[in-house]
């Protein structure tokens, strides 16, 4: 792991496209601003985690599961309990992963994101 020292306002490179920027430092708390391309997904450890738990779980889905879910979302049944889940699982697996859409900028210091599914 390489270990670098920044102060406030200093900004580290990771190759031409990535800046981190420590922003804040307040205690033992350091704030970091980002900026990187929209094609690079940013997540704090713990959401990346949870994202990628939540595709295995999603992976792994079965039928009653699926027909489970369609109910939930009041989403009316589609003739035959096992036709309906393959259809519906079908559809599912079209979800493979998590990205990032990052939302506008509100400085060039740091960048928001929100997650969404992806087709």
């Amino acid at each position: 792991m390489l270990v670098l020292s920044r102060l406030r306002d200093e900004t580290i490179m990771i190759g031409e496209d990535v800046e981190i920027t420590v922003v804040d430092i307040r205690g033992d708390k350091v704030r970091l601003g980002i900026n990187a391309p929209t094609s690079i997904a940013v997540h704090r450890k713990e959401v990346y985690e949870a994202i990628r738990q939540e595709n295995q779980r999603a992976a792994s889905l079965e039928g009653a599961d699926v027909d489970r879910l369609g109910e939930n979302l009041g989403r009316a049944r589609i003739e035959g309990r096992h036709g309906a889940a393959m259809r519906l699982r079908s559809a599912a697996s079209g979800v493979s992963a998590f990205t990032t859409t990052p939302e506008p900028p509100k400085n060039s210091a740091a960048r928001s994101t929100t997650v969404r599914a992806a087709r």
